[in-house]
């Protein structure tokens, strides 16, 4: 047989559907009977059919979906068989190529990337590469990345290369005030449309020992003060505790304290890790009453930084006295006097009311006990002329007269009372009016009498 192609794809998208043309060709045999008869196969397990069409032309179609990710080409060998006593055969190879699409987003090696830069760095510095790829091929493989820009948050202080994903830190960071951030970096490829796929990165900010210890008791204005010990104090009694911070982190932290200079070296000691100030034996006479004391405060970090602390130590007999010396040689201003005298006038002020509340409120019961009795009591005219009350004309007046041991009253009725006239007026009625009169309070004093 003799094989011969009319038509070749000789690349074909790996996005093809099934049944997709691939190649033409034709079979002739020259022999005639079953010696000419032919028939065409694939060699292999491959993503292709053979179809006949006519006149022993044949088509070399796809049968499956394509993967150039899988296979990126195929050598397509056909042979051709006659149907001769003695079987005739010959062969073709085809190859074909799978043109790559894109359908393959960027991977990145790690989903983390965890990098770290020493605090203090100079800018522009690489601390590491990010690295994704893509399994296409061409402009669909070529990888660009970029940081992905989140709303809400400052921009961050580290840069990527487009093309090689290299990192930079774009200025010196400071572990004290950043010890970690963390930023999102996208990878997309040439595609049209374009794929892309993101990664975390996180960067460590590393301490550097660029911070020295803080010495927070005793503090700097207190030296003069110092403290006290008395005389009787054994070996061990505690002086008083040295407290220091660093702000740096890990060894860079870790502090120490020594006794770096004393008025008497012998007389205490300092605790190496806990900054304690102890006597180191018992106090004596031949002490000095007066001790200073440096305390040298130290870190662990290369180089070491330190600072220190001087503590004024009076020996005395007894704290009392040591009270007073203190208080002479450097009174301190009472800072609750103001507050004090502000809480004095409020107490004054509101007792002052409180008693002018209750002067008033005994005034007013007074006053209206007062009323009371004074309406309970009958009221009588003072005189008969003045009065409207009763049934006695107004030329009439009685007496009540009680009789003394016994509970019996009496009503007396009296005469008709005329006015009296003074003396000087004309004679006539007038003189016989008090003439009369005369002699009705005559007649009255004898009968009270």
């Amino acid at each position: 047989p003799e094989i011969a192609l009319t038509s070749l794809t000789a690349s074909i998208p790996e996005d093809a559907p099934p049944r997709t043309v691939v190649a033409l060709f034709s079979v002739r045999d020259r022999d005639s009977g079953d010696n000419g008869r032919t028939e065409c196969s694939i060699d292999g397990d491959l993503p292709f059919s053979l179809t006949p069409t006519f006149d022993n032309y044949y088509e070399l179609r796809t049968n499956a979906a394509l993967d150039r990710e899988r296979t990126a080409n195929y050598n397509i060998t056909i042979t051709a068989m006659d149907w001769g006593t003695t079987r005739l055969s010959s062969r073709e190879s085809i190859f074909v190529q799978i043109s790559d699409v894109n359908d393959n987003p960027p991977e990145f090696t790690q989903e983390v990337y965890t990098m770290s830069v020493t605090e203090n760095n100079s800018p522009m510095l690489r601390i590491g590469s990010m690295n994704a790829t893509d399994a296409d091929a061409g402009k669909n493989a070529r990888v660009n990345y970029a940081l992905v820009r989140q709303e809400g948050k400052e921009q961050p202080d580290v840069s990527v290369n487009a093309e090689n994903g290299d990192v930079y830190i774009l200025r010196p960071l400071d572990y004290e005030k950043v010890r970690d951030f963390e930023v999102l970096v996208r990878a997309s490829d040439g595609g049209l449309p374009p794929l892309s796929a993101q990664a975390l990165l996180r960067v460590v900010v590393r301490d550097e020992n660029d911070n020295a210890p803080v010495v927070l008791h005793p503090p700097l204005d207190s030296s003069a003060a110092g403290e006290l010990v008395p005389r009787w104090a054994p070996s061990g009694y505690l002086v008083a505790k040295v407290v220091a911070v660093d702000t740096d982190a890990g060894q860079n932290a870790w502090l120490s304290y020594e006794l770096a200079k004393a008025t008497e070296p012998g007389l205490f000691r300092v605790g190496l890790h806990s900054g304690e100030v102890r006597t180191a034996r018992a106090v004596t006479e031949r002490d000095s009453p007066r001790q200073r004391l440096v305390v040298l405060v130290r870190d662990r970090g290369q180089p070491p930084r330190s600072a220190t602390a001087t503590l004024a130590v009076a020996l005395v007999d007894g704290f009392s006295e040591a009270h007073l010396r203190v208080s002479e040689e450097a009174p301190a201003a009472d800072p609750d006097g103001p507050l004090t005298l502000y809480l004095i006038a409020s107490l004054a002020c509101v007792s002052a009311l409180f008693l002018a509340t209750a002067v008033a409120a005994v005034v007013l019961k007074v006053r209206r006990a007062r009323r009371r009795e004074t309406e309970t009591l009958p009221t009588f005219p003072t005189t008969a002329t003045e009065s409207s009350a009763g049934s006695l004309p107004r030329s009439y007046v009685y007496d009540v007269c009680f009789a003394a041991g016994t509970v019996n009253s009496e009503f007396r009725f009296l005469r008709p009372l005329f006015p009296c006239f003074p003396a000087g007026l004309p004679p006539g009625p007038g003189e016989q009016r008090s003439s009369v009169c005369s002699q009705d309070e005559a007649n009255l004093g004898e009968e009270r009498d």
